[in-house]
């Protein structure tokens, strides 16, 4: 059969036809895990299963609604086509670890590097994709859109992929409108796993708030921060900023298992009831380092001004940022910053670079610093799921059998926590090598660690997985997060047996900036000592920051 033949053999339909059809087939192939905790809200009954399919009407109404106001035209198959792949994608990861896909987790998405997105794929994530979303996406682009006179489009696709879906929405509301009225005030939680309309809204509002919030110039802070005459020891402060650790799996917060063997051995101070900003990278991390009002943090507000890293710099430390992890999320673009993701730059290097390859040339760095204070900042790979077996060396799978997957529905629960438990003790045995580094400059220095965990992590508890929920109704796990403290023997204006008595006392992220501008004994105007956690001695009678 030559071309010409093939061609007229092609189904031939109208547009307005095939977005609906679209609308449909996602609804009905793509929303397994929206219908699946829908019914776990209301379950089995008559009454019930009208309301189920009242609710998959309206998604199908709001889907062609959605759909027709930009479909139109040459574009109209392109962009049918580009949502059934997403959509398809969406559903993998709904599906699979009971993610959301709000704003912050399409930010997520957008900053995605190529070896975060190298641990998601998989067998299963290829038959969605080439299944659920390739199939349809093939027959979407062979079936022929009928021609229709410029007039008579306009009334089709607006008159009645506009007016009419809004209609029957209206219709279905009022129909069951007590279910309704549940529905959206009590149970908002479930519309967010609405695909494909959830996430392209999510989607809509990060790309416009990513334009919105782009500043045209930073705000400046701290500008008046020095080191004060009365301090004359060099402080040299490593800050590990970890990457999702749950407190509970911590042997120092009273976790049975023995994953503290190392800081067990250490005089470290473990704060057990420490809260994470947000519960993803990309919220936690710019949150530590803003200056904010205690509970107001504001990513916008947070973009537009310097960070402590510049206030440091202000104050004439030597600030440096090492990373193993996607990036720095935009607060270390104006301080001297390290890549250890490639064996090109890390020499500590298997299946993938471990955290352990930071500290390759760190105290040839210190040296090199003649004089003054030195501030550093290691940004772990820790425990980045799902594929946690791939964050520590072989020798260090003590826990087993552990989950050999990042397919972690396939795994049992006891082998899910063996391998989070084994990324755990890696992190363990790194925190106490860069204490043993800081030993090495006690001498010289007034010398600190202080760890803290950017958020939790759900490792299938209520069906969930990973992380990234919103705060609101994301589970504790997700936010309570591990924060450790190590001091040299020449910290000697800090009340550690305080700090000590207070190592249940509530702190979160928004303490950090504060924590750290006392530690490194920097004078300015924006310091509250009632945001410090360490409370501090007087000094010679000329220096005081108590913590309230």
């Amino acid at each position: 059969m030559n071309l010409l033949g093939y061609l007229r053999m092609r189904p031939l339909i109208s547009g307005h036809w095939l977005i609906v059809a679209v609308a449909v087939y996602c609804v009905g192939f793509l929303n397994f895990r929206f219908f699946f905790n829908l019914t776990a809200v209301y379950p089995f009954s008559l009454e019930n299963v009208i309301f189920t399919l009242s609710i998959a009407m309206l998604s199908v109404c709001v889907n062609v609604f959605l759909f027709a106001l930009v479909c139109i035209g040459p574009v109209r198959k392109l962009l049918l086509i580009t949502v059934l792949l997403a959509s398809a994608l969406a559903a993998y990861f709904m599906d699979s670890y009971n993610v959301i896909l709000d704003q912050v987790m399409m930010q997520n998405v957008m900053q995605t590097n190529l070896a975060e997105a190298r641990d998601l794929l998989s067998g299963k994530l290829a038959l969605y994709f080439l299944l659920l979303g390739g199939l349809p996406a093939l027959l979407v682009g062979w079936v022929r859109v009928k021609p229709i006179g410029l007039w008579r489009r306009v009334f089709v696709t607006h008159l009645a992929l506009l007016i009419a879906p809004l209609a029957i929405m209206a219709g279905l509301i009022m129909l069951s409108s007590g279910y309704y009225a549940s529905f959206f005030r009590d149970h908002k939680t479930l519309r967010a796993y609405a695909n494909p309309s959830y996430y392209i809204y999510s989607t809509i509002k990060y790309v416009s708030g990513y334009f919105k919030n782009t500043p045209d110039a930073l705000s400046p802070l701290g500008e008046d921060a020095r080191i004060p005459a009365w301090d004359i020891h060099r402080e040299l402060i490593i800050f590990v900023v970890g990457e999702t650790a749950r407190a509970d799996r911590f042997q120092l917060n009273g976790y049975q298992r023995p994953t503290n063997p190392y800081l067990s051995k250490e005089n470290v101070i473990s704060l057990r009831n420490f809260w994470s900003c947000g519960t993803s990278t990309s919220v936690s991390v710019p949150c530590m380092f803003s200056l904010h009002q205690a509970g107001e943090y504001d990513a916008e507000k947070a973009q537009s001004a310097e960070n402590l890293l510049d206030v440091l710099e202000h104050a004439g430390v030597h600030v440096l940022w090492r990373d193993n992890n996607s990036d720095s999320k935009g607060v270390a673009e104006r301080v001297p910053q390290q890549d250890f993701k490639s064996p090109q730059s890390n020499p500590d290097c298997d299946v993938e670079c471990r955290d352990l390859g930071m500290l390759s040339g760190l105290q040839d760095y210190i040296d090199r610093q003649a004089a003054g204070d030195v501030f550093v900042v290691l940004h772990q790979m820790g425990n980045h799921g799902p594929a946690y077996y791939k964050r520590y060396p072989a020798n260090f799978e003590v826990f087993k059998p552990a989950c050999h997957t990042n397919q972690l529905e396939s795994c049992s629960k006891e082998e899910i926590d063996n391998a989070y438990d084994n990324a755990i003790l890696y992190t363990d045995y790194f925190l106490a090598q860069v204490i043993n580094l800081l030993k090495k400059n006690d001498s010289r220095f007034e010398t600190a660690l202080f760890y803290v965990s950017d958020h939790g992590e759900s490792l299938g508890e209520y069906g969930l997985y990973l992380h990234g929920l919103p705060p609101a109704i994301a589970p504790d796990v997700q936010r309570h997060v591990p924060a450790i403290f190590w001091f040299g023997s020449h910290f000697d204006d800090i009340d550690l047996a305080k700090l000590r008595r207070e190592t249940g006392k509530k702190y979160t992220h928004e303490n950090v900036f504060h924590t750290i501008l006392g530690l490194m004994e920097i004078e300015t105007a924006i310091y509250d000592a009632s945001q410090d956690i360490i409370p501090h001695e007087n000094e010679e009678g000329e220096h005081t920051m108590e913590s309230e």
